[in-house]
């Protein structure tokens, strides 16, 4: 199946994903500060539960789309390293604001945490284009199943997200309060996601398509 090395290079694509600014990250630690831990977890409950929703439809759907155009590959290369160009861009950009600013919000039931949360994710740009246009350069169609290589990276992507938000959300709170008394380190943490989205991005823009 996915060789051990190129598995890691995706679980490191799926890390830096998780941890750059996004729809998912900024409504789970805003959540979390205005309501508590317990409103951040259900929220993540619906975000992950999206998830499940955008790896089986990337997974068939890049099925059909290695068998049907190969050649779409290459588009689906430059999509993903223009789009996390954006993301660095977005992140260093004058004005930008890091996550972990805190954000007013009002008091919402558990239900409705649960399906903001799922809505949050599963219309969440930033994940779908990460499915579309990143997933591709981690599959190959000679090394068997299309739809078996996406669900397995898909698990990988789940897992690290699920674990990642979860602890972000557990300590979004002591981490805001943390960054409200050192206003250098927002500055701080954008730039450094920045310099990783772009240089990730070079790394997918400069990958040549391998041939079994």
């Amino acid at each position: 199946m996915i060789p051990g090395n190129e598995w890691l290079l995706f679980a490191g694509a799926a890390l830096v994903l998780v941890l750059s600014p996004g729809p998912n990250m900024i409504y789970l630690i805003s959540r979390s500060i205005c309501q508590g831990r317990k409103a951040g977890v259900i929220s993540l409950f619906g975000v992950t539960t999206a998830l499940f929703l955008h790896v089986t439809a990337a997974s068939l759907g890049l099925s059909a789309i290695f068998i049907t155009v190969p050649l779409a590959y290459e588009a689906l290369k430059w999509a993903g390293a223009i789009y996390l160009f954006y993301l660095a861009w977005q992140a260093v950009k004058p004005g930008a604001r890091s996550p972990f600013e805190a954000r007013d919000l009002p008091e919402d039931s558990p239900s409705r945490l649960f399906v903001m949360g799922f809505f949050t994710s599963a219309l969440n740009p930033k994940i779908a284009i990460f499915y579309l246009s990143i997933f591709p350069q981690f599959i190959l169609p000679e090394r068997g199943s299309v739809v078996l290589q996406g669900l397995m990276l898909g698990a990988t992507q789940i897992c690290m997200a699920f674990t990642i938000n979860l602890l972000i959300t557990l300590s979004a709170a002591t981490i805001a309060n943390w960054f409200a008394g050192n206003q250098k380190w927002l500055a701080v943490q954008r730039y450094v996601m920045g310099f990783v989205l772009a240089a990730l991005a070079i790394r997918i823009a400069l990958e040549q398509r391998k041939v079994a």
